[in-house]
């Protein structure tokens, strides 16, 4: 077939991934090609380029608009470096061969050969393009291979975690030091976990505060905070592909600070409402600001059993650092009850449970005692609920229950104190 026949497109392409370093650039590929047509009077129609990996099929957007046009008719020949150029995957190089068999694409010319819609031609081009894929296939388990050898070796691959740095050697990472400006820091964020109680959002808020940055000038975001601390790399021993090897570089911290840091950061599962602590919602803290909450604790006696004691101190949630100490739950009734002729208080809903208490005891004396109901009493009662409210009577059922009610009987009389109270130095001040 003459060369005037054969209306050619130019293709080049350089992959942009580490393994076609070596190959010949975009640039070099179209010079020596054009060369080409000028020495042999080739008709190229247009050129057409693309950085992109031949690997995948389909992946390549100017490849596949280039066999969309040879089906239209736009071109019916391929001007190219190599073969390797056009396919490196069995998808592409199916459709080339297909195209060849319809009459499409009648040519394919390479820098040192010519494919044509010969059997052997075919043949020779499918076994060119199958020895590229192999190469493509064995580069990537010589790798695989290379980078396990680097592991056994003490090296982690790829870039160092925060607070070291990678130093590169004829373009190859010879070892990983310290970052001097960063190590430090990191080094206190497992100290502030691990020794210190601190959580994720607490060093996040720290961390933001001090002005920490990475290398590229940005902020560390909540999950690279919990990578960070996740990470065994930082006592000496690194995880890569799902297995941990012992690293060559120096460690940062102990590994029983980062086993302390493994247990702080793992989060029972929550029981909601399993504690109840009536006294947290009359007061705030007096330092900060922010709520308080109630904890229990055990003391085991020195001749068998337990003594349980319950603390009221601050969340914490405004300021971590806060340092407003614990008060004992008696003390924190007995100063509420100094303040009792202080406080204001819903006398009309007070004296409403109070009739339902009153209710319910004689009931329970009518049906378990079998004696008879005293209406006379409940009719004061009443009386006094909506007619009188009778103050005084009022408050010493309030004082009855700080003192000696259960804590859902606490939780539920504390609701009509409309007084707010603060917690300083264990001290209870009306706010």
């Amino acid at each position: 077939m003459e060369n005037t026949a054969i209306k050619y497109c130019l293709y080049a392409r350089k992959s942009s991934e580490s393994d076609e370093r070596q190959a010949m650039s975009i640039d070099s590929q179209i010079k020596e090609m054009q060369d080409l047509v000028q020495r042999e009077s080739l008709t190229v129609t247009e050129i057409r380029q693309e950085s992109h990996s031949a690997k995948a099929s389909l992946a390549r957007p100017v490849f596949n608009q280039m066999l969309t046009d040879i089906e239209n008719g736009l071109f019916n020949g391929i001007l190219t470096w190599a073969p390797d150029r056009l396919s490196r995957n069995a998808g592409d190089l199916g459709r080339l061969v297909d195209m060849m068999d319809i009459g499409k694409l009648q040519m394919i010319r390479t820098y040192s050969q010519t494919f044509t819609n010969n059997p052997n031609e075919k043949f020779l081009l499918m076994i060119l393009c199958s020895q590229a894929k192999l190469e493509n296939d064995n580069r990537g388990i010589n790798v695989k291979r290379g980078l396990k050898a680097k592991c056994e070796m003490g090296w982690r691959p790829g870039v160092a975690p925060l607070g070291y740095k990678n130093i590169l050697t004829n373009n190859r990472i010879s070892e990983i030091v310290f970052d001097e400006e960063r190590a430090p820091i990191v080094k206190q964020m497992f100290v502030r976990v691990g020794e210190q109680g601190h959580s994720g959002r607490t060093l996040k808020k720290w961390l933001d505060t001090i002005g920490f940055e990475t290398k590229n000038e940005k902020h560390l975001c909540l999950g690279r905070i919990y990578a960070t601390l996740n990470n065994p790399f930082y006592y000496g021993d690194f995880e890569y592909h799902g297995l941990i090897y012992k690293g060559r570089h120096q460690a940062l911290i102990t590994k029983t600070l980062w086993e302390k840091v493994q247990r702080q950061l793992t989060v029972p599962p929550k029981t909601w409402h399993k504690k109840e602590f009536p006294f947290k919602t009359i007061c705030k803290c007096g330092s900060c600001g922010a709520s308080v909450t109630g904890e229990e604790k055990y003391k085991k006696l020195k001749y068998g059993g337990y003594t349980k004691h319950i603390y009221y101190h601050c969340t914490k949630s405004l300021d971590y650092d806060c340092d407003e100490p614990y008060i004992t739950e008696e003390d924190l009734i007995q100063q509420l009850i100094a303040h009792l002729d202080e406080i204001k208080i819903n006398e009309l809903e007070l004296a409403h449970k109070l009739k339902q208490n009153i209710d319910q005891f004689h009931k329970l004396r009518s049906d378990v005692l079998k004696q008879e109901y005293l209406n006379g009493n409940l009719q004061e009662i009443d009386y006094m609920a909506f007619n009188h409210i009778n103050t005084d009577m009022v408050k010493r059922y309030l004082l009855h229950t700080l003192q000696f009610g259960t804590t859902e009987e606490r939780q539920e009389i504390l609701s009509v104190i409309k007084t707010k109270f603060i917690l300083h130095n264990r001290e209870l001040r009306i706010k």
